[in-house]
């Protein structure tokens, strides 16, 4: 793909993701050769019908204090912490030959516990001490705001519009918020998730099953503490210890899929 007619340009190479369908752009910049991405040329390679296409871009970076650093940006340009994008991140670190088995790695709400097996990826997760109740709602954060709502309704007009709802309240407007779906299973729990910086439903959100799944355990007081996930791109599990201090050791497991590699080409 080629943005600008210009003189000065650089090829980067990159691999494209997907964990339960949340699918991201995986760029190895160990060399630094992307520090001056703009938030314009990450708009333009996540867009779906102009660039390659994807939820998230995704920088893998020298890091002195951990096996690297990741670096993501969501849809948008604007930055946060993605669950499902950390655990494709490993996965593709892993492809760099950096050894993946048992490895910490640093994010934007700081470091990380992750192991791979195969292409099944676990993460451990920022503990969570405060989950605050609005009417039957909750909100806390697992490394990105969350809302989550009881619903069965997980019809993509209904998901797109309670999210938006949410989401641009003149609460939430300004910092924005995840806006989550859940319903109750017999085996389980299903979760719908509008994702803030995508504006729209995405297949899977790693902070957002998360953050239902402790929801669930936080409204329902129940003894259960890893607990499946049923999303519309797949199933993830989610696992932690309980105390009146909150929630930690909390850890995300589920698959991550290399789907292809290809070039892109930058302003330098």
């Amino acid at each position: 793909f080629i943005r600008y007619f210009c003189s000065s340009y650089m090829q980067i190479e990159f691999s494209k993701y997907q964990g339960t369908g949340n699918d991201f752009i995986l760029i190895d910049n160990r060399q630094g050769q992307c520090d001056n991405l703009s938030q314009s040329d990450i708009q333009f390679y996540c867009d779906r019908r102009f660039g390659i296409g994807a939820d998230g871009l995704i920088l893998i970076q020298l890091c002195p204090d951990a096996a690297f650093e990741m670096v993501y940006y969501n849809a948008d340009g604007s930055q946060s912490f993605c669950g499902n994008g950390a655990r494709c991140a490993v996965h593709f670190a892993g492809s760099l030959g950096i050894d993946t088995r048992s490895v910490q790695f640093k994010a934007i709400d700081g470091f990380h516990f992750a192991a791979q097996c195969g292409d099944e990826v676990k993460i451990h997760m920022q503990d969570v001490h405060e989950i605050i109740k609005d009417g039957s709602d909750f909100i806390l954060n697992t490394g990105s705001p969350h809302y989550v709502s009881m619903n069965s309704d997980h019809s993509v007009e209904t998901v797109v519009a309670f999210g938006k709802s949410i989401r641009y309240s003149e609460k939430y407007i300004q910092d924005g918020i995840n806006v989550n779906l859940l319903a109750i299973e017999d085996d389980g729990i299903r979760v719908a998730t509008y994702e803030r910086g995508v504006e729209d439903e995405t297949l899977s959100c790693g902070t957002g099953v998360t953050a239902v799944a402790i929801a669930m355990h936080y409204a329902q007081k129940t003894e259960h503490t890893a607990i499946k996930v049923q999303t519309p791109g797949g199933n993830l599990q989610v696992s932690f210890e309980h105390s009146a201090q909150g929630y930690k050791k909390i850890f995300l497991t589920g698959g991550a899929v290399h789907v292809f590699d290809g070039s892109i080409v930058i302003n330098d």
